[in-house]
């Protein structure tokens, strides 16, 4: 069986040698962004905003400030766990497109459990309840897509956008009724007090959570592509029909990796409570999950290169926030951004593609 999964997994590597093809990966990664720029510059300068006073307030604020690169690595640690959890999916074959709705389960657990457990048991033990806790919450939500993909052959991007729609829904109602604070005028949870949330780090105001992000990041990238484990979901995401020949449990291994997935979905939600954010209001939605995507495609699906494009993100959405109010530009601009360059990204795999089977003709 090794050597059948070693014969699946060398078709994992990139077609194409040496520099030429370095440099192709390197375009594909980089050009998507800078047209994208381009493209959302000319759409700034239709609307009657100097797309370069846009840009320039993007990097001051959200790069160039001290608080404004504290935002952003304060920003980076859910979105981090984000990444982590779709390069396990993505590397895998699957499309989990349910992280939202995880997102969100886990956020609501966290800021349901975490003050609670707080007056029970020392703090740091009460984090690691609710990391556990908001994990399988969003493990559990995963269970149903999960099955039907893997035993019933199910299209999962359909049922995990479903269950998106659906979790989110379910988190306004936890909030609004169940884990409702009765204290407050605002629909919203119980907050959970400064002094119990994440420590900062090397005392700014960046969130303990992005140790997190990153070990979650980096241990995935590891597992992916350093641990047998890891090279049997390649082979699974390469190549299902080779994978079932060459004797691995592609179902069993199928619902691992929603399960991996959604727990780390899970923990970004808990993250994003515990260190920053405190409770969770009605009809929060932030939608990191969709803004992520682009992102790992971008850094093809390795965690070291996404660690940049999160980066890259955060300091696009904290400066862009900046820049929109100063400008008059709508706040939602950014989404925007990251919507042109999942376009463009597409144009230019579909560019790429058809020149790949031109050279091989």
């Amino acid at each position: 069986m090794s050597a059948q999964v070693t014969s699946g997994a060398a078709s994992l590597s990139p077609a194409g040698g040496g520099g030429s093809a370095a440099l192709r990966r390197f375009g594909l990664a980089v050009g998507p962004v800078l047209a994208a720029l381009a493209l959302a510059g000319l759409l700034l300068a239709a609307l009657g905003v100097n797309p370069f006073e846009y840009y320039g307030y993007v990097l001051q604020r959200g790069l160039f400030s001290p608080s404004g690169i504290q935002q952003t690595l304060t920003r980076m640690a859910p979105l981090l766990c984000i990444a982590a959890g779709l390069i396990v999916a993505f590397r895998a074959g699957i499309w989990n497109l349910g992280v939202d709705g995880q997102f969100l389960l886990g956020a609501v657990t966290a800021a349901a459990a975490a003050p609670f457990l707080v007056t029970l048991m020392p703090v740091w033990l009460a984090w690691l309840v609710t990391f556990v806790l908001a994990m399988l919450v969003a493990m559990a939500w995963s269970l149903a897509p999960a099955l039907l993909k893997a035993y019933q052959g199910v299209n999962e991007i359909i049922t995990t956008l479903m269950m998106t729609f659906l979790g989110t829904s379910l988190a306004n109602v936890l909030v609004k009724l169940v884990f409702l604070d009765p204290g407050t005028t605002v629909p919203q949870t119980r907050t959970l007090p400064v002094e119990d949330r994440l420590p900062r780090l090397f005392d700014t105001t960046i969130s303990g959570g992005l140790v997190l992000g990153l070990i979650a990041i980096v241990a995935v990238h590891i597992m992916m592509t350093r641990t047998d484990f890891g090279l049997k979901l390649r082979v699974v995401g390469a190549n299902p029909n080779a994978a079932i020949h060459a004797g691995l449990p592609v179902p069993w291994l199928t619902v691992v990796v929603f399960a991996l997935s959604a727990g780390l979905a899970g923990l970004a939600g808990a993250v994003d409570i515990i260190g920053v954010q405190g409770n969770v209001r009605a009809d929060w939605n932030p939608a990191y999950g969709l803004t992520v995507i682009p992102m790992v495609f971008l850094a093809r699906f390795n965690g070291f290169a996404a660690i940049i494009y999160v980066l890259l993100l955060s300091v696009l959405s904290i400066g862009g926030e900046s820049a929109a109010r100063r400008l008059g530009v709508p706040n939602h601009f950014t989404l925007v951004l990251v919507a042109t360059v999942l376009i463009v990204l597409a144009i230019a795999e579909y560019i790429d593609h058809r020149y790949q089977q031109a050279r091989r003709a």
